[in-house]
């Protein structure tokens, strides 16, 4: 029974990877993206006088956009019918306006980036047969006018990305842990605990990020993210069918974590499981990765590996830190603290080498100036992960200081509590840090950075 068994294992692996395979193919390709899609012009031009009222509103973008992503609605909250402008390029579309009635025509237009699901908006008034509202007249009124998300659905949004991001670093760092360096510890309760919470996380945080961003660009409320026609529409564009592709992971996932929980040890070092947990976490990188904005500015498929090793260092150091704080540290076993500890020292440093590297391209690539750096929202959100991020070093620093000069009097002294409480103090802060660090990058997600 048990040669039986070893001989299955391989197919665990072998049927994610084949299950993963055309996935990953038709999301792999990175292309070039402009910072957010923007109206540049329209006809009639918003401020215009008109002897005659058009039957058509042309709007032209700055970058091709998807029909069914660009909405255009009267005053009233009517949606016109959106075609493609005969002549025109992808990124130019035409509205129908029917039989416009009174002197002053004005409707308000929406388009959400095909890339990131960010959403623009606008409004454009022209005056008919009468004397025309002077342009930009009362950018007060237009900008509360004009349709714009509830900043209730973009604080959940934020969450639902938060909880995604942390969710992710403690399963794919988690099962890197477990099967890098403590194999034993699948049998733990904390450590099959805090896989187990990691992963329903990520799921239920991918299935309301779905509701979330069909919202966002709908610019409706918290209760349209629960009505199937939202869902419906935000599967329709290229973030919705990533987000998708990302809860099928999860749930793949699910199958790898109950193989990890059934066979313990002997599964954690098994090469088809090893391979399974490993397309896995590939799918799951390369998803969350493919909703930001790695893939803007001049060399995309660099962005796009960059962020694949950025999400990859972050989630080994962040994960196995947690793992380290829940599960090893408490038991304070002699012979697990002189095992698993150098280990993870030594893996958080490769991690936090490959994090800063994949970090300085991502942020080069996305921000591309100075300027945009010290000037732009985007940019001081930047900087001020790196400054949270720069205290996290210093804290990972007094850590492996301890490691280096006080572990192994922890282990002759067998795991003493006095001994091992200052290593634990500094993981513990060097943890809740990491978390401040991880909501400032949901938060530069959803940020235009602006270029």
């Amino acid at each position: 029974m048990t040669g039986r068994r070893h001989r299955g294992r391989p197919r665990l692996g072998a049927v994610l990877l084949l299950l993963l395979a055309p996935l990953l193919y038709g999301l792999a390709g990175a292309t070039p993206a402009a910072a957010h899609a923007e109206l540049v012009s329209s006809a009639p031009e918003d401020g215009a006088e008109l002897g005659k009222a058009p039957g058509h509103l042309t709007l032209v973008f700055d970058e091709a956009v998807d029909l069914g992503d660009v909405r255009v609605l009267t005053m009233d909250g009517d949606r016109l019918p959106v075609t493609r402008a005969p002549g025109g390029g992808a990124e130019t579309v035409r509205a129908a306006l029917g039989d416009p009635a009174g002197h002053e025509v004005a409707v308000m237009w929406s388009v959400v980036d095909e890339e990131d699901g960010h959403a623009s908006s606008g409004r454009i008034a022209f005056g008919v047969g009468a004397t025309a509202p002077t342009a930009g007249q009362d950018r007060g009124d237009e900008a509360a006018s004009a349709p714009s998300p509830s900043p209730l659905v973009r604080k959940g949004l934020v969450a639902a990305r938060w909880t995604g991001y942390v969710s992710l670093a403690l399963f794919v760092g988690g099962l890197g842990f477990v099967a890098l360096l403590w194999p034993g510890g699948a049998h733990e309760p904390r450590a099959r605990a805090l896989l187990g919470l990691a992963w329903t996380g990520g799921l239920l945080s991918t299935v309301a990020g779905l509701g979330l961003q069909g919202a966002y660009g709908r610019f409706g409320g918290l209760r349209d993210a629960l009505r199937p026609e939202t869902f419906a529409d935000v599967l329709a564009t290229r973030p919705g069918i990533v987000l998708a592709a990302r809860a099928l992971v999860w749930v793949l996932a699910a199958v790898v974590l109950a193989g990890l929980l059934q066979g313990g040890a002997r599964t954690a070092r098994s090469p088809g499981w090893c391979v399974g947990a490993l397309a896995v976490t590939l799918g799951l990188l390369r998803t969350t990765g493919m909703t930001g904005h790695n893939a803007e500015g001049g060399e995309p498929t660099w962005g796009a590996v960059a962020d694949l090793v950025h999400l990859l260092g972050a989630s080994l150091w962040v994960g196995g830190l947690v793992m380290l704080t829940v599960a090893v540290l408490p038991r304070r076993e002699p012979g697990e603290l002189a095992a698993v500890v150098p280990g993870y020292s030594r893996l958080a440093a490769a991690s936090v080498a490959a994090v800063a590297a994949a970090g300085l391209m991502l942020a080069w690539q996305v921000v591309g100036s100075y300027d945009a750096l010290l000037h732009t929202s985007y940019g001081q959100l930047l900087l001020l992960k790196t400054g949270v991020l720069a205290v996290v070093l210093v804290a990972a620093q007094c850590s492996r200081q301890w490691v280096r000069t006080r572990l192994d009097l922890a282990v002759l002294l067998r795991g003493d509590a006095a001994s091992v409480r200052p290593f634990g103090y500094s993981v513990a802060a060097e943890a809740g840090l990491v978390l401040v660090v991880l909501a400032v990058t949901s938060l530069l997600v959803t940020a235009d950075p602006g270029r």
